[in-house]
């Protein structure tokens, strides 16, 4: 890790700690929503030839699935709960848990060279583990994540196993991927919701959120903003996306028998360390490329909650991760469906 490198990650530190503070200690007396008697069942998949450029599928991240499971209300054990309480003050408590994979290759996925100005192949494999305390207004979660990265995480197996049912080239440089390594990080955030108006039926409303994460696999901090107009605003606090530092917040409570919504938004990183990008950093030989320190995201999608179902989508463009990045705004969907039992 270069000066450069140290200093950003002294200064990030130095926010991420004041943040969280912030966040965590200083807890608004809102009040809470309605008890949420089911468990909630969430799949959700995101790949990169949802795109909006053409010619740009299987590169950079191009494919993320997952699974989770999100408890129903208040029937945490008391030790659990007390933690839930203190860390993120009083609210209506759920865990979450869920296992993930996230795949990324270069642009040139038919050469088998090392391309070593290119992201490199990565397979991520983690499990996740989050605290999760509701208000009427807020979503506040504390958790962590671990797993492994490199061929242990099967992304090679995955993604060529998958181009051979479908009869597309296989990828070629998988020999190359990073190197087997264990990643570990604790992250967090919260999200609040406000309330902007409403025009007939329709309402409006602000979802502004701040979170981040620190360890071996990644180390940022974001704030973002999300503007939505439906129909049982209430029921949900947006979207969720795999590893955006908001994923396993997937609990929801329907309030009408439709709840609809569509959204726009902006978010931005500022990013000091990514293992996908940077390789081991105790290896100072280890393939990597040039990490961006500052990282944007424009999102759009809709949800739809019917009862105990719902079903959501999001489209997300994406600035350079890293120097030499190709293709413009990167851009994936993301979809996700969840229903109670």
């Amino acid at each position: 890790m270069g000066k450069r490198d140290y200093l950003s990650l002294t200064n990030l530190l130095s926010c991420f700690s004041i943040c969280s503070m912030g966040l965590f200690y200083s807890h608004p007396s809102f009040s809470t929503p309605k008890q949420d008697p089911y468990n909630t069942l969430t799949i959700q998949w995101e790949n990169d030839a949802a795109s909006t450029l053409k010619g740009t599928s299987d590169q950079y991240y191009t494919n993320g699935l997952r699974i989770g499971w999100t408890s129903p209300t208040d029937t945490l054990p008391q030790p659990v709960a007390d933690m839930n309480t203190f860390l993120l003050g009083k609210g209506m408590q759920r865990i979450h848990w869920g296992l993930q994979q996230s795949i990324f290759t270069p642009r040139d996925t038919q050469s088998s060279q090392r391309l070593p100005h290119d992201r490199p192949y990565a397979g991520v494999l983690l499990t996740t583990v989050n605290l999760i305390s509701d208000t009427d207004d807020t979503r506040s979660v504390f958790g962590i994540q671990a797993g492994v990265l490199g061929p242990e995480a099967m992304g090679r197996q995955v993604q060529n196993g998958f181009h051979a049912i479908t009869g597309d080239h296989k990828n070629r440089g998988w020999h190359n991927q990073l190197k087997s390594v264990p990643v570990f990080q604790v992250q967090m955030g919260r999200t609040w919701r406000f309330l902007a108006g409403h025009a007939g039926s329709v309402d409006f409303d602000i979802l502004p959120s701040a979170n981040g994460a620190m360890g071996i696999y990644r180390i940022y901090g974001q704030i973002g903003s999300l503007f939505r107009f439906g129909q049982g605003l209430e029921s949900d606090f947006g979207p969720t996306r795999i590893g955006s530092g908001n994923d396993g917040t997937d609990a929801y409570v329907g309030t009408r028998f439709v709840n609809w919504y569509l959204f726009g938004g902006v978010d931005g990183q500022a990013v000091a360390y990514n293992a996908t990008l940077q390789g081991d950093p105790s290896k100072s030989h280890a393939q990597h490329v040039s990490k961006r320190s500052d990282v944007g995201e424009i999102l759009a999608g809709a949800a739809l909650i019917i009862k105990g179902y719902k079903i959501a989508y999001t489209q997300t463009w994406q600035t350079q991760e890293f120097r030499g990045q190709k293709s413009g705004l990167f851009n994936y969907g993301s979809v996700s469906v969840s229903f109670k039992f």
